[in-house]
């Protein structure tokens, strides 16, 4: 996993991607295992990092489950991994780093 995690970020930051983080959310009663935030410096540049992705990704055997291609915020779902890819504008208006940082496994009742 930390391999795959690895491309991802070299990949994105070959291309010019900024604040780029990685979040490990294993055993964390997430939907996936770990997820990774990018910023484009605006829609056409997001949209060139996702076809960068794609063509790297591909041939070293990741399948792209799901993508909702979007100029100011793109989601890749790799099953365990989704990539957020989003302008500067939409990463501040929506704080996804905030969320996933705070993210805590649920609480078990007591019984």
């Amino acid at each position: 996993m930390e391999k795959r995690i690895q491309n991802i970020v070299k990949i994105l930051d070959d291309k010019k991607a900024e604040n780029i983080e990685t979040f490990d959310l294993t055993d964390k009663g997430y939907i996936v295992n770990q997820v990774v935030i990018a910023t484009a410096l605006n829609n056409r540049h997001s949209l060139s990092l996702l076809n960068n992705l794609k063509e790297e990704l591909k041939p070293l055997g990741e399948e792209f489950l799901r993508v909702e291609e979007d100029g100011e915020w793109s989601i890749v779902d790799l099953g365990d991994v989704i990539i957020h890819i989003m302008t500067e504008a939409h990463r501040e208006k929506y704080t996804l780093d905030k969320f996933l940082e705070g993210f805590k496994a649920p609480e078990q009742e007591e019984y």
